[in-house]
Protein backbone atom coordinates (compact mmCIF):
# COMPACT_ATOMS: atom_id res chain seq x y z
CA UNK A 1 0.00 0.00 0.00
CA UNK A 2 1.19 3.51 -0.79
CA UNK A 3 0.90 6.50 1.49
CA UNK A 4 -1.85 9.04 1.04
CA UNK A 5 -0.92 11.84 -1.33
CA UNK A 6 -1.87 15.52 -0.92
CA UNK A 7 -4.97 16.50 -2.88
CA UNK A 8 -5.54 19.42 -5.25
CA UNK A 9 -6.59 22.64 -3.52
CA UNK A 10 -9.41 24.81 -4.86
CA UNK A 11 -9.15 28.59 -4.94
CA UNK A 12 -10.03 30.68 -1.88
CA UNK A 13 -13.18 32.80 -1.89
CA UNK A 14 -13.40 36.52 -2.44
CA UNK A 15 -16.07 39.09 -1.64
CA UNK A 16 -18.97 38.83 -4.04
CA UNK A 17 -18.43 35.14 -4.85
CA UNK A 18 -21.50 33.03 -5.45
CA UNK A 19 -21.89 29.93 -3.26
CA UNK A 20 -24.45 27.19 -3.80
CA UNK A 21 -26.26 25.63 -0.82
CA UNK A 22 -27.21 21.96 -1.22
CA UNK A 23 -28.94 19.38 1.00
CA UNK A 24 -27.51 15.94 0.07
CA UNK A 25 -28.86 14.27 3.23
CA UNK A 26 -31.71 15.28 5.50
CA UNK A 27 -34.37 18.01 5.26
CA UNK A 28 -33.47 21.47 6.50
CA UNK A 29 -35.64 23.50 8.91
CA UNK A 30 -36.69 26.60 6.99
CA UNK A 31 -35.77 29.08 9.70
CA UNK A 32 -32.25 27.65 10.07
CA UNK A 33 -31.73 27.65 6.32
CA UNK A 34 -32.70 31.32 6.10
CA UNK A 35 -30.60 32.31 9.13
CA UNK A 36 -27.55 30.63 7.62
CA UNK A 37 -28.07 32.41 4.32
CA UNK A 38 -28.11 35.72 6.19
CA UNK A 39 -24.71 34.93 7.75
CA UNK A 40 -23.24 34.07 4.35
CA UNK A 41 -24.61 37.32 2.91
CA UNK A 42 -23.01 39.14 5.83
CA UNK A 43 -19.68 37.75 4.62
CA UNK A 44 -20.28 39.47 1.25
CA UNK A 45 -21.07 36.15 -0.40
CA UNK A 46 -23.96 35.58 -2.78
CA UNK A 47 -25.67 32.35 -1.66
CA UNK A 48 -28.04 30.56 -4.03
CA UNK A 49 -30.25 27.75 -2.75
CA UNK A 50 -30.48 24.80 -5.13
CA UNK A 51 -34.02 23.86 -6.29
CA UNK A 52 -34.66 20.81 -4.08
CA UNK A 53 -33.08 21.98 -0.80
CA UNK A 54 -36.44 22.96 0.70
CA UNK A 55 -38.07 19.61 -0.09
CA UNK A 56 -38.69 16.45 1.92
CA UNK A 57 -38.90 12.96 0.43
CA UNK A 58 -42.59 12.04 -0.06
CA UNK A 59 -42.27 8.74 1.84
CA UNK A 60 -38.93 8.78 3.67
CA UNK A 61 -39.12 11.88 5.82
CA UNK A 62 -35.48 11.69 6.89
CA UNK A 63 -34.38 12.60 3.34
CA UNK A 64 -34.40 16.03 1.70
CA UNK A 65 -36.15 15.10 -1.51
CA UNK A 66 -35.50 12.08 -3.72
CA UNK A 67 -32.04 10.64 -4.24
CA UNK A 68 -32.11 11.73 -7.89
CA UNK A 69 -33.06 15.30 -7.01
CA UNK A 70 -30.40 15.64 -4.32
CA UNK A 71 -27.78 14.29 -6.72
CA UNK A 72 -28.96 16.64 -9.46
CA UNK A 73 -28.68 19.63 -7.14
CA UNK A 74 -25.07 18.74 -6.32
CA UNK A 75 -24.15 18.14 -9.96
CA UNK A 76 -25.77 21.33 -11.21
CA UNK A 77 -24.28 23.43 -8.43
CA UNK A 78 -20.81 22.09 -9.17
CA UNK A 79 -21.13 22.51 -12.92
CA UNK A 80 -22.40 26.10 -12.73
CA UNK A 81 -19.41 28.23 -13.73
CA UNK A 82 -20.72 31.16 -11.67
CA UNK A 83 -20.48 29.13 -8.43
CA UNK A 84 -17.19 29.22 -6.47
CA UNK A 85 -18.16 27.00 -3.53
CA UNK A 86 -20.73 24.39 -2.56
CA UNK A 87 -21.83 24.42 1.08
CA UNK A 88 -24.06 21.76 2.60
CA UNK A 89 -27.06 22.95 4.59
CA UNK A 90 -27.04 20.00 7.02
CA UNK A 91 -26.19 16.33 7.41
CA UNK A 92 -28.46 13.62 8.79
CA UNK A 93 -28.59 10.58 6.53
CA UNK A 94 -28.77 10.09 2.80
CA UNK A 95 -25.45 10.81 1.06
CA UNK A 96 -24.70 7.14 0.47
CA UNK A 97 -28.02 6.85 -1.37
CA UNK A 98 -27.26 9.69 -3.81
CA UNK A 99 -23.48 9.76 -4.23
CA UNK A 100 -23.38 7.34 -7.18
CA UNK A 101 -26.18 9.25 -8.94
CA UNK A 102 -24.18 12.49 -9.22
CA UNK A 103 -22.51 13.07 -12.60
CA UNK A 104 -18.89 12.83 -11.52
CA UNK A 105 -17.57 13.03 -15.08
CA UNK A 106 -19.28 16.38 -15.56
CA UNK A 107 -18.12 17.56 -12.12
CA UNK A 108 -14.53 16.61 -12.91
CA UNK A 109 -14.75 18.54 -16.15
CA UNK A 110 -16.08 21.58 -14.27
CA UNK A 111 -12.90 21.68 -12.19
CA UNK A 112 -12.16 22.25 -8.49
CA UNK A 113 -14.35 24.26 -6.13
CA UNK A 114 -14.58 24.70 -2.38
CA UNK A 115 -16.76 22.06 -0.69
CA UNK A 116 -17.88 22.31 2.95
CA UNK A 117 -19.75 19.92 5.23
CA UNK A 118 -19.45 17.33 8.00
CA UNK A 119 -21.36 14.45 9.62
CA UNK A 120 -23.11 12.37 6.92
CA UNK A 121 -21.26 14.55 4.37
CA UNK A 122 -18.15 12.49 5.21
CA UNK A 123 -19.20 10.15 2.41
CA UNK A 124 -18.98 13.05 -0.06
CA UNK A 125 -15.58 14.12 1.29
CA UNK A 126 -14.35 10.61 0.50
CA UNK A 127 -15.97 10.71 -2.95
CA UNK A 128 -14.33 14.03 -3.82
CA UNK A 129 -10.97 12.68 -2.63
CA UNK A 130 -11.19 9.41 -4.58
CA UNK A 131 -13.07 10.49 -7.69
CA UNK A 132 -11.67 14.00 -8.15
CA UNK A 133 -8.47 14.13 -6.09
CA UNK A 134 -9.85 17.25 -4.43
CA UNK A 135 -9.13 18.69 -1.00
CA UNK A 136 -12.29 19.65 0.91
CA UNK A 137 -13.27 21.34 4.16
CA UNK A 138 -14.72 19.40 7.09
CA UNK A 139 -16.60 22.32 8.56
CA UNK A 140 -19.92 23.72 9.73
CA UNK A 141 -22.97 23.61 7.49
CA UNK A 142 -25.05 26.69 6.87
CA UNK A 143 -28.30 25.38 8.37
CA UNK A 144 -26.87 23.90 11.58
CA UNK A 145 -27.27 25.33 15.05
CA UNK A 146 -23.53 25.44 15.77
CA UNK A 147 -22.94 27.62 12.69
CA UNK A 148 -25.78 29.95 13.62
CA UNK A 149 -24.82 30.38 17.29
CA UNK A 150 -21.08 29.84 17.86
CA UNK A 151 -18.74 32.71 17.00
CA UNK A 152 -15.55 30.64 16.96
CA UNK A 153 -17.17 28.16 14.57
CA UNK A 154 -18.10 31.01 12.22
CA UNK A 155 -14.69 32.67 12.51
CA UNK A 156 -12.85 29.43 11.76
CA UNK A 157 -14.79 28.81 8.56
CA UNK A 158 -14.67 32.42 7.42
CA UNK A 159 -10.91 32.63 7.91
CA UNK A 160 -10.39 29.34 6.07
CA UNK A 161 -12.52 30.47 3.13
CA UNK A 162 -11.08 33.98 2.69
CA UNK A 163 -7.66 34.07 4.40
CA UNK A 164 -6.53 30.45 4.72
CA UNK A 165 -2.92 31.38 5.50
CA UNK A 166 -4.14 32.88 8.80
CA UNK A 167 -5.35 29.46 9.97
CA UNK A 168 -2.48 27.31 8.78
CA UNK A 169 -1.63 26.48 12.39
CA UNK A 170 -4.79 25.04 13.90
CA UNK A 171 -5.11 25.19 17.67
CA UNK A 172 -7.49 22.88 19.48
CA UNK A 173 -9.89 24.04 22.17
CA UNK A 174 -8.68 24.57 25.71
CA UNK A 175 -9.55 20.96 26.58
CA UNK A 176 -7.31 19.54 23.82
CA UNK A 177 -4.59 17.27 25.21
CA UNK A 178 -2.49 14.29 24.15
CA UNK A 179 -4.04 10.87 24.64
CA UNK A 180 -0.79 9.51 23.21
CA UNK A 181 2.04 12.08 23.04
CA UNK A 182 4.26 12.75 20.07
CA UNK A 183 4.57 14.40 16.66
CA UNK A 184 3.61 13.00 13.28
CA UNK A 185 3.48 14.10 9.66
CA UNK A 186 0.84 13.03 7.16
CA UNK A 187 -2.05 14.04 4.91
CA UNK A 188 -5.33 14.87 6.64
CA UNK A 189 -8.41 12.73 6.07
CA UNK A 190 -11.45 11.66 8.03
CA UNK A 191 -14.77 12.87 9.35
CA UNK A 192 -17.59 11.02 11.05
CA UNK A 193 -16.06 7.66 11.98
CA UNK A 194 -19.29 5.68 11.53
CA UNK A 195 -19.43 6.92 7.93
CA UNK A 196 -15.80 5.98 7.34
CA UNK A 197 -16.58 2.44 8.49
CA UNK A 198 -19.76 2.39 6.40
CA UNK A 199 -17.72 3.34 3.31
CA UNK A 200 -15.67 0.13 3.46
CA UNK A 201 -16.38 -1.97 0.37
CA UNK A 202 -17.88 0.93 -1.60
CA UNK A 203 -16.41 2.58 -4.73
CA UNK A 204 -15.13 5.48 -2.64
CA UNK A 205 -13.33 3.44 0.02
CA UNK A 206 -9.62 4.14 0.18
CA UNK A 207 -7.62 0.98 0.89
CA UNK A 208 -6.24 2.39 4.14
CA UNK A 209 -5.33 5.51 6.07
CA UNK A 210 -1.62 4.76 5.60
CA UNK A 211 0.41 7.96 5.80
CA UNK A 212 -2.61 9.91 6.95
CA UNK A 213 -3.47 12.11 9.90
CA UNK A 214 -6.90 10.76 10.72
CA UNK A 215 -9.47 13.27 12.04
CA UNK A 216 -12.49 11.52 13.54
CA UNK A 217 -15.58 12.35 15.58
CA UNK A 218 -19.17 11.14 15.87
CA UNK A 219 -22.57 11.74 17.45
CA UNK A 220 -25.21 9.58 19.15
CA UNK A 221 -23.11 6.41 19.00
CA UNK A 222 -23.13 4.53 22.29
CA UNK A 223 -19.74 3.42 23.56
CA UNK A 224 -20.18 -0.21 22.50
CA UNK A 225 -21.07 0.96 19.00
CA UNK A 226 -17.97 3.15 18.85
CA UNK A 227 -16.03 0.07 19.94
CA UNK A 228 -17.61 -1.91 17.08
CA UNK A 229 -16.87 0.81 14.52
CA UNK A 230 -13.22 1.13 15.52
CA UNK A 231 -12.83 -2.63 15.78
CA UNK A 232 -14.16 -2.98 12.24
CA UNK A 233 -11.56 -0.49 10.98
CA UNK A 234 -8.85 -2.35 12.87
CA UNK A 235 -9.93 -5.79 11.60
CA UNK A 236 -10.14 -4.44 8.03
CA UNK A 237 -6.53 -3.24 8.51
CA UNK A 238 -7.71 0.19 7.42
CA UNK A 239 -5.79 1.85 10.25
CA UNK A 240 -2.48 0.14 9.44
CA UNK A 241 0.19 2.74 8.78
CA UNK A 242 -1.85 5.73 9.96
CA UNK A 243 0.59 8.44 11.04
CA UNK A 244 -1.49 10.04 13.78
CA UNK A 245 -5.03 10.61 15.02
CA UNK A 246 -6.91 13.77 16.01
CA UNK A 247 -10.15 13.27 17.94
CA UNK A 248 -13.03 15.74 17.78
CA UNK A 249 -16.31 15.73 19.67
CA UNK A 250 -18.41 12.74 20.75
CA UNK A 251 -21.73 14.42 21.46
CA UNK A 252 -24.40 12.18 22.98
CA UNK A 253 -22.11 9.15 22.87
CA UNK A 254 -22.22 8.72 26.65
CA UNK A 255 -20.12 10.12 29.52
CA UNK A 256 -16.78 11.24 28.10
CA UNK A 257 -14.76 9.11 30.51
CA UNK A 258 -16.47 6.02 29.04
CA UNK A 259 -16.00 7.25 25.46
CA UNK A 260 -12.35 8.03 26.24
CA UNK A 261 -11.81 4.52 27.60
CA UNK A 262 -13.01 3.02 24.31
CA UNK A 263 -10.95 5.41 22.19
CA UNK A 264 -7.84 4.74 24.26
CA UNK A 265 -8.39 0.99 24.17
CA UNK A 266 -8.90 0.83 20.40
CA UNK A 267 -6.45 3.54 19.25
CA UNK A 268 -3.78 3.57 21.95
CA UNK A 269 -2.12 0.47 20.57
CA UNK A 270 -1.49 1.95 17.14
CA UNK A 271 1.81 3.38 18.34
CA UNK A 272 1.11 6.86 16.92
CA UNK A 273 0.32 10.25 18.47
CA UNK A 274 -3.34 10.76 19.41
CA UNK A 275 -4.70 14.21 20.26
CA UNK A 276 -8.12 14.35 21.94
CA UNK A 277 -10.89 16.95 22.33
CA UNK A 278 -9.61 19.15 19.50
CA UNK A 279 -12.97 20.81 18.88
CA UNK A 280 -14.42 19.74 15.55
CA UNK A 281 -17.57 17.81 14.73
CA UNK A 282 -20.91 17.79 16.53
CA UNK A 283 -19.86 19.68 19.66
CA UNK A 284 -20.67 23.25 20.74
CA UNK A 285 -17.74 24.44 18.60
CA UNK A 286 -16.99 23.00 15.15
CA UNK A 287 -13.59 24.14 13.90
CA UNK A 288 -13.00 23.88 10.17
CA UNK A 289 -10.55 21.06 9.39
CA UNK A 290 -9.08 20.85 5.88
CA UNK A 291 -8.96 17.36 4.37
CA UNK A 292 -6.32 16.26 1.86
CA UNK A 293 -3.64 18.69 3.09
CA UNK A 294 -0.13 17.67 4.28
CA UNK A 295 0.33 18.65 7.91
CA UNK A 296 2.22 18.06 11.15
CA UNK A 297 0.39 16.93 14.27
CA UNK A 298 1.92 17.92 17.61
CA UNK A 299 -0.17 16.13 20.21
CA UNK A 300 1.74 17.67 23.12
CA UNK A 301 1.22 21.24 21.87
CA UNK A 302 -2.38 20.56 20.80
CA UNK A 303 -1.76 21.79 17.26
CA UNK A 304 -2.17 20.70 13.66
CA UNK A 305 0.07 22.75 11.34
CA UNK A 306 -0.68 22.66 7.61
CA UNK A 307 2.25 22.69 5.19
CA UNK A 308 0.24 24.93 2.86
CA UNK A 309 -2.98 26.94 3.27
CA UNK A 310 -6.14 24.88 2.87
CA UNK A 311 -7.14 26.88 -0.23
CA UNK A 312 -4.86 28.22 -2.93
Amino acid sequence: MTNLEPLARPQRLRAGDRVAVVAPSGPVPEERLDAGLDILRGWDLDPVVMPHVRETHPELGYLAGTDEDRARDLTEAWCDPSVSAVICARGGYGVQRMVDLADWNAMRAAGPKVFVGYSDITALHEAFAVRMGLATLHGPMSGTEVFLKDARTQDSLRATLFEPETVQRLHGLAAARPMVPGRARGVTLGGCVSLIAAELGTPDARPSARGGLLLIEDVEEETYRLDRILTQLLRAKWLEGVAGVVLGSWAECGPYEQVRAVLSDRLGGLGVPVLEEFGFGHGPTNLTMPLGIPAVLDADAGTLTLDVPALA
